[in-house]
């Protein structure tokens, strides 16, 4: 006798519940909240690293919910860094995460929003390099050491905070679903009766969200696309294996929707750089951020198990930016047990060698051979190049590749151990090991109550490009238009705007101010003592179009039209 239909489909959830994806999903979500502990034990009053670049970041995917929910025509046209143009495009935009800032208004929101979306980031990340390595060929074990690696290698505890940098799970997860999509892997090679076009869509899509999360991971990311595109192309000529008409209009479909993506992301950008030329990174603004080859066996301070190990290596670095970049020695040693023992070919394994190589080479910028102009220079002398701060982020390919060599590695000794392959589960939790930290997870100041009434434009004080994140979070609950603004460079106007009102309240400040279209500054008590705008908490206004408003926050100066 038949079961009855609602047993059926009861009898299914265990199935599911059990099956490779799901587990792999829940998994990495569950170590990623761990690993990334305590981002959610206070995620509404807390946030990871620093409240620079964090909160700065929590007012954008704030801003694009915004826009998208009032006035999508206005997404390019920010509230911060009144009055230029354009300014949402001042720095990367993480434009891929606005439908989680359709979710909650005001600064509370905000936070939590950016602390779930922090810790999804590691665990998109474990699973897109998991799927990669797994459609490649390689095993399970050896998927998840790849996950784990691109996930939690150490170089990424100096980017806790920059989600932009961490947002790399599109990258391998897109390769995944193209890769499957076209029937290919390194083991099998091509097979027609494999090729899936929804797949290959769904690739294109999740590489054009990729890419709208920012251009500094996104132009490199766009470029190895293109790179694969070329490869397949000059492989089919060679080879010409069948190709079904279904198969083809999906990739020119899933290109058409990456390229549109590419083509929207792009125009304010061009506009900004239009404006302002000195956004554009010169060769020698390279240097500072160029890591030497032994920056890529250096470890971040927040390593709980490298850190303090390697002080002494870091301060031989100097005081350049980004240049730790070690992706985990765990991962070197795996990955060179791969070049002898291994499941993909001599000749893959070469391949993926020189990779890693290359990736190096070209991530050392301008401490690359002959200073980096045959190397990182042939890359930015490529449009777009121009615009990335640091070579050295290029590491993320190295990890990858590092991770593939390490996962055929992996796959290969599970075959041959036998009854002991058990004791092999340990590996991926060596790679995390690395990935354990000590980053700081301060309190985020909360808002002096004026700020909800002073008018707009407005100006709020201190101000500087590693704080204005702070009042740009506050001001996401109805988000007046303010000259503060934090990215990846200065505006000459906002410049002269904080240098003046170091001597405010002065006939001088309050005539640019009023020229600029300011109509309020709140200066808050707590945050401006022991900075250049202290003074304007005892300035007078005798003889000054604008008057002064003391509350037990933060003193508010109304400035007359």
């Amino acid at each position: 006798m038949l079961p009855s239909p609602a047993p059926r489909r009861t009898s299914r959830w265990p199935a599911v519940l059990r099956h490779e994806w799901t587990l792999a999903s829940l998994g990495s979500i569950v170590l990623a909240a761990l690993v990334t502990w305590p981002t959610l034990r206070h995620p509404t009053q807390t946030i990871p690293s620093d409240t620079g670049d964090p909160t700065m970041q929590a007012w954008q995917m704030a801003w694009s919910g915004h826009a998208l929910r009032t006035d999508p025509a206005a997404l390019w046209q920010a509230n911060a860094f009144f009055p230029e143009p354009n300014s949402f495009a001042f720095t990367d935009t993480l434009l891929g995460y606005a439908p989680a800032g359709l979710l909650g208004t005001g600064p509370v929101a905000a936070l939590l929003r950016y602390n779930i979306v922090f810790v999804l980031v590691f665990a998109l990340a474990f699973v897109g390099a998991y799927a990669l390595v797994r459609q490649l060929g390689a095993g399970r074990l050896g998927g998840a050491v790849a996950g784990a690696a691109f996930a939690y290698a150490p170089w990424r505890l100096a980017q806790s905070g920059h989600l932009q940098v961490l947002s790399t799970g599109g990258i391998a997860l897109a390769l995944a679903m193209l890769a499957r999509g076209h029937g290919w892997s390194l083991r099998n090679g091509y097979r027609p009766e494999r090729a899936r076009p929804g797949w290959v869509i769904a690739g294109w899509c999740v590489a054009a969200w990729q890419l709208s999360l920012g251009f500094g991971i996104g132009v490199p990311f766009g470029y190895a696309l293109a790179f694969a595109c070329v490869a397949a192309i000059g492989a089919w000529l060679w080879h010409r294996p069948p190709l079904t008409r279904r198969l083809l209009l999906a990739d020119g479909a899933g290109l058409a929707v990456f390229l549109a993506v590419a083509a929207f992301m792009a125009r304010p950008y061009l506009l900004v750089a239009e404006q302002f030329p000195y956004a554009r990174r010169s060769w020698e603004d390279l240097q500072w951020a160029s890591p030497p080859l032994r920056g890529f066996f250096t470890s971040p301070s927040t390593s709980m198990l490298w850190g303090d190990l390697h002080a002494g290596a870091r301060a031989a670095l100097g005081h350049r930016g980004e240049t730790s970049l070690l992706p985990g020695f765990t991962l070197y040693a795996l990955a060179a047990l791969g070049l002898v023992l291994s499941v993909w070919t001599v000749r893959q394994r070469l391949l993926l060698t020189a990779g890693v190589v290359a990736s190096i080479v070209l991530g050392m910028g301008t401490e690359g051979p002959a200073g980096g102009r045959f190397t990182y220079g042939l890359l930015y002398a490529l449009p777009g190049f121009d615009g990335i701060r640091t070579p050295g982020r290029l590491v993320i390919w190295t990890t990858l590749l590092l991770g593939v060599l390490a996962a055929g590695a992996v796959t290969a000794a599970v075959s041959r151990v036998g009854r002991v392959r058990l004791a092999l589960a340990v590996l991926p939790l060596l790679v995390v090991a690395e990935g354990l930290n000590t980053t700081q997870h301060p309190v985020v100041p909360t808002a002096p109550p004026a700020l909800a009434t002073a008018p707009a434009p407005m100006l709020v004080l201190p101000s500087g490009a590693t704080i204005d994140g702070i009042p740009m979070l506050w001001a996401t609950d109805r988000f007046p238009a303010m000259v503060n603004g934090a990215a990846a460079f200065t505006p000459q106007r906002q410049n002269e705007v904080r240098h003046a009102m170091e001597h405010f309240p002065s006939p001088e400040g309050v005539a640019l101010l009023r020229a600029t279209g300011v109509r309020g500054v709140v200066v808050v008590r707590d945050a401006v003592n022991g900075t250049p705008y202290e003074g304007t908490l005892v300035g007078g206004t005798g003889g000054l179009p604008m008057r002064r408003v003391d509350t037990p926050e933060a003193v508010v100066y109304l400035i007359d039209p």
